[in-house]
């Protein structure tokens, strides 16, 4: 009888230590990854290496389509509106998990508004950031408010594209075109290979 229970018992508590060891390693590969497809997710962003520590505030001046002092990494320079979205954000400069958890990203490697090139723009797909994204549609407009001027985009496009197709979110400087992204599915669990883009071409005043 008690060595029925021995075993019973041994076995129990190897069942707990199998058990222990799968939640750990679970956990240690579910962060590992998460933390890779982050790093993946912010590719298109993370281009160009910024000296933060030193950085300083600076508020830009368009000059024609020059624009004098850019905005300093980190630095909230704008506003998004997207009224058929109901979305009304704050944009940064630059990208990192700091900017993308408050707000809208600018890939530091695109062009600023008035400078008659590519914008890129990329936030999460949460719905306090950019959850409602699908919900602009081809015609409505984004404002887009600096601390230098206002501008506006209207929606001629939308696509849903793989995350590593970079040459459908191409920085040229031929035309003032606006690209906001965010993963797709919207409001996914986990990794999401795909990306939600609106193309929107700049509105002339």
């Amino acid at each position: 009888m008690i060595k029925k229970i021995l075993k019973v018992v041994r076995a129990a508590i190897l069942s707990i230590i199998v058990a222990l060891l799968f939640v750990v390693i679970i956990s240690i590969t579910f962060k590992k990854i998460t933390k890779e497809k982050f790093e993946m997710a912010t590719y298109l962003l993370n281009i160009i290496t910024v000296d933060k520590e030193n950085a300083q505030t600076i508020t830009p001046v368009l000059e024609g389509s020059t624009l004098i002092d850019y905005p300093t990494y980190g630095t909230n320079y704008a506003t998004l509106k997207i009224e058929s979205a109901e979305i009304e954000l704050p944009i940064y400069y630059g990208a990192d998990y700091t900017i993308l958890k408050n707000g809208i990203a600018h890939d530091e490697n695109s062009y600023f508004p008035g400078e008659g090139g590519s914008i890129i723009l990329a936030g999460h797909n949460f719905k306090k950031f950019l959850g409602n994204l699908p919900k602009a549609e081809e015609g409505d407009i984004i404002n887009f408010n600096t601390t230098y001027g206002d501008f506006k985009y209207k929606i001629y496009d939308t696509k849903i594209i793989g995350e590593t197709e970079v040459e459908k979110v191409p920085i040229q400087n031929e035309k003032e075109i606006l690209m906001i992204y965010t993963c797709y599915p919207i409001n996914n669990i986990g990794h999401a290979s795909r990306r939600y883009v609106v193309y929107a071409n700049r509105v002339e005043e």
